[in-house]
């Protein structure tokens, strides 16, 4: 059976941490910021963890069975 390719564009947007868990940057933070509070720009500045509901396709596309 031949191996099992990362899309590449995963690759380039998420981080596996050290326990296993995926992590993500959040949307809404490249451009169109005059309109958006501080306080939320400052909010989607972190990285968060996927969704339980989303591991399942982001673990396909990183080839992790």
């Amino acid at each position: 059976m031949p191996k099992m390719k990362t899309v590449s564009g995963a690759k380039k947007r998420f981080v596996l941490t050290g326990t296993g868990k995926i992590k993500r940057k959040h949307a809404f933070k490249s451009h169109i910021l005059t309109k958006k509070a501080t306080k939320r720009k400052r909010n989607l500045t972190y990285f968060t963890t996927v969704n339980k509901a989303d591991l399942k396709n982001i673990r396909l596309c990183l080839a992790m069975r």
